[in-house]
């Protein structure tokens, strides 16, 4: 029983506790502030570090017309259609051009306004939709006359040109004639002064569409990709043939004043030999080429391939054709050998992930360069350099682009490779090592080790094939480690040799063989390994697993001496994820792959109408696929870890895609990381769209799963891991040399195991343990991703209503003309 003094007791305390719940609510209420919640770390991840600008004020009143000249490049739809969406974002119009200059001199409906619908379903499309011509017209001051006209009479004084050097220097022309060209269309009462008033000045911004990447001061121009691609495709099919027959093939591909196609391919196919115009081959190139190909069926190779751009010459100056290459094979070699011209095949067909993306960037950067252009402000180009988009003066490049084939025609040739920039310079660097230099008789004494390490990524086979072969020239004994750090301590090592990586650069997967197992429980087993086959340094290629494999490995040196030795990480993981790196080796082709997946979708959806497709994609916790392929494919939306959502997300997105449905675009792509979130699953997410949705649209999912790890590799995926395995063997020759002491190898300095990667602009080599700090190993993802900028553009380029981040802008900058970097002098 209670007695009175307890239940005084009680009624006291319970008075109090009553009072403070009161005193609480009342102060959060009038301060309302105290309530505010930490933000999760990944939310942080993606705050700009300055205010956001009011982009969708920015063009009010403006007036924007979008024209793709000169030959046509796979990826002009993409920008075209970025330029029109992020312009219509801004408050401006923007008109189509069709027909390119001869379009903006004859006018009429050759100048139409364009609509956000308009561009609907053209990303995947080859070639241009507003249609390009060569024309004569514009080089006449007549011409441009009339083409001033039609733009004053609409209010345009903003013009974004797609095209070449051609074509550029053209609407550069066009810009600086403005002033004259409004006075004399007064004059002659072509315009009013009114209008003249109102159309001061010309806006000019430049897109470089070639599939030659033929242009200075870009890394890439929209197209070239795509060819590759193309080109690829029929070197892949042709090996089969040529295998099978014994024959030679000699491939001609376009490129009449630049090699870069040629080069790309050799490199990516491991050709023969290439011809390209930028280094013709010296005066006795017949006899050492013919030296080649005997050598390459001596080592056990069924067939020979030799690329040929079409601008191909020798020293004087004089053409090298692709029969002239067939005669002589046939003559001095007997050799069964067929010539193959691919043509306009490489400018056809789908546009690959990267011009799609490329030309989504480029064309939103284009539209921001226009609006903050004064009077003052250069025409410009939209370059890329590395992952940044870079703003270049248009005559400086235009000029060295011109400046290269001044130097070809004067026979100045080692000035002609200069020019076309750095990594021109690398990739021919690495090519003439890898299929030109002899392996030497006499050796280093060095073992190197190679090996993959966690899922197959497209790729692995190009990177192994270059570090073994490089590692050769070097005069290194090569060792291939198959099934990962479980095979490394079982012992599972075989000494590799040149013929035996013959052919590896287009085949997927792993030929070595990998797993995820990690090495801490088998250091005893891996120092007896490393102590039996004399292993003097370890290149790791793989995921996240290699790189906490090769912490690990590192964390052992301590107890393990056999552990000292130079360790380089390369990335190569279809989902992006390892720190220190801007791209993996895979990740491009698991890319493709989703885009060409969702395009498939995309036709189905359109055919049905009304209808929702919810993709989900490999990653981890990554969204790096999730949302390049949103990206790549036109998606509306992209649910990723890194940018958190909510249920009140996913019910804008739901009513998003109902006012779609209203419009004439009945379709709707929803890309879902496969680890965004534990709770809204696909399975959530396909449930919540279909009952949201009904009446309206259909929903169906569609889980890609390891689809996205196989398949040949891109030629991006075929080159980049060339250039990575190349350069590691270089980088850890040095490395050797610098902790030998009397004989022995010692390294446990944090700079002797480094993880090989692309930051911004170039490649370079990180300690593994610097890369620590910058890694969320709970979630296996870096801290900091460059990629994440991106997700505003795709959100923009599906209609919804947000600020575009500038807080990075691409400001002007100058085309440098710099020597050879470190790595090309291999």
């Amino acid at each position: 029983m209670w007695t009175s003094l307890d239940l005084s007791v009680i009624g006291s305390k319970l008075f109090i506790s009553v009072s403070l719940a009161f005193a609480v609510f009342f102060f959060f209420s009038f301060f309302p502030f105290s309530q505010n919640k930490k933000e999760p770390p990944a939310k942080k991840m993606l705050q700009p570090k300055e205010k956001h600008e009011h982009t969708h004020n920015l063009g009010i009143g403006k007036a924007i017309a979008v024209l793709t000249s000169g030959g046509d490049a796979q990826g002009m739809n993409a920008a075209v259609r970025a330029v029109v969406r992020v312009g219509i974002f801004t408050g401006a119009k923007v008109y189509f051009v069709h027909e390119g200059y001869q379009g903006l001199v004859d006018g009429g409906d050759n100048i139409k306004e364009a609509t956000w619908e308009s561009v609907s379903m053209m990303l995947q499309l080859g070639g241009t939709v507003i249609g390009s011509a060569r024309c004569q017209d514009f080089r006449t001051r007549e011409g441009r006359l009339k083409a001033a006209r039609n733009l004053v009479k609409r209010g345009i004084t903003n013009l974004c040109v797609i095209g070449g050097d051609g074509s550029l220097t053209g609407a550069d022309t066009f810009r600086a004639e403005w002033s004259n060209l409004l006075m004399e269309l007064v004059k002659t009462g072509g315009i009013t002064a009114e209008e003249t008033k109102n159309s001061s000045h010309l806006n000019i911004v430049g897109m470089v569409g070639s599939i030659d990447n033929d242009f200075c001061g870009t890394d890439m121009t929209i197209g070239t990709d795509s060819a590759l691609h193309r080109i690829m495709e029929i070197v892949d099919a042709i090996t089969t043939t040529a295998q099978s027959h014994q024959r030679t093939f000699v491939l001609e591909v376009m490129g009449r004043h630049c090699g870069y196609l040629a080069l790309i391919t050799a490199l990516a196919c491991g050709a023969d030999w290439v011809f390209i115009p930028e280094s013709p081959p010296e005066d006795d190139w017949e006899e050492h080429l013919c030296r080649r190909l005997t050598e390459t069926r001596g080592r056990g190779s069924r067939l020979n391939i030799i690329i040929v751009a079409e601008g191909a010459i020798n020293k004087q100056g004089k053409p090298i054709t692709s029969e002239d290459i067939k005669n002589l094979v046939v003559k001095r070699l007997g050799y069964d050998t067929r010539v193959t011209i691919l043509g306009h095949v490489q400018r056809g067909g789908t546009p690959s992930a990267f011009d799609r993306i490329l030309g989504s960037r480029m064309g939103v950067e284009a539209v921001m360069a226009l609006l903050e252009g004064t009077p003052d402000t250069p025409a410009c180009v939209v370059s890329l350099s590395g992952n940044q988009a870079v703003r270049l003066p248009l005559m400086e490049c235009v000029q060295v682009t011109k400046d290269v084939t001044t130097a070809m025609n004067e026979g100045r040739f080692e000035d002609a490779v200069k020019l076309r920039g750095r990594s021109f310079q690398n990739n021919w660097n690495v090519y003439k090592l890898l299929a030109h230099v002899r392996p030497p008789s006499t050796k280093s004494g060095y073992n190197l080790a190679v090996m993959n390490v966690g899922a197959p990524a497209a790729g692995m086979n190009a990177a192994v094939r270059a570090a073994v072969r490089i590692g050769l020239i070097h005069g290194h004994k090569m060792l291939a480690v198959h099934d990962g750090f479980e095979g490394l301590a079982h012992g599972q090592v075989e000494e590799i040799v040149w013929g035996g990586v013959g052919g590896w650069t287009g085949l997927g997967g792993s030929k070595l063989g990998t797993k995820r197992t990690l090495p801490k429980k088998y250091f005893e087993e891996i120092s007896a390994t490393i102590s039996t086959f004399n292993i003097h340094g370890l290149i790791v290629i793989g995921g996240f697993e290699a790189f906490t494999g090769s912490l690990e490995l590192v964390e052992g040196r301590s107890k393990y001496e056999e552990l000292c030795i130079p360790l380089c990480v390369i990335p190569a993981t279809v989902s992006n994820n390892v720190p220190g790196s801007d791209f993996s080796i895979g990740a491009d082709t698991a890319l493709n792959t989703i885009t060409m997946t969702c395009d498939r979708i995309k036709q189905s959806a359109a055919g049905t109408k009304r209808r929702v497709f919810i993709i989900e994609t490999m990653g981890g916790f990554c969204g790096y696929l999730a949302t390049m392929a949103g990206l790549a494919s036109g998606a509306d939306a992209a649910y990723i870890y890194e940018d958190p959502f909510t249920i009140r997300d996913l019910q804008v997105n739901v009513e998003h895609l109902t006012e779609k449905m209203k419009t004439t675009v009945k379709r709707g792509l929803v890309l879902r990381n496969e680890k965004c979130n534990e709770n809204y699953t696909t399975d959530f997410i396909f449930n919540l769209y279909s009952e949201e949705g009904k009446g309206i649209f259909e929903s169906r999912k569609n889980v890609l799963g390891h689809m996205q790890q196989g398949g040949t590799p891109t030629p991006f995926d075929r080159n980049f891991g060339t250039k990575m395995g190349a350069k590691s063997v270089v980088w850890l020759t040095g490395k050797i040399k610098e902790c030998s002491r009397h004989g022995r190898i010692f390294a446990n300095t944090l700079d002797s195991a480094c993880l090989l990667g692309m930051r911004r602009r170039s490649l370079v080599f990180q300690p593994l343990a610097e890369l620590e700090n910058q890694t969320d190993f709970e979630h296996r993802i870096p801290k900091q991703q460059w990629w994440l900028k991106l997700r505003p553009i795709l959100k923009i380029l599906a209609k919804y209503k947000i600020d575009l981040d500038t807080s990075e802008k691409a400001h002007l900058e100058h085309v440098a003309r710099k020597g050879l970097p470190v790595e090309a002098n291999i």
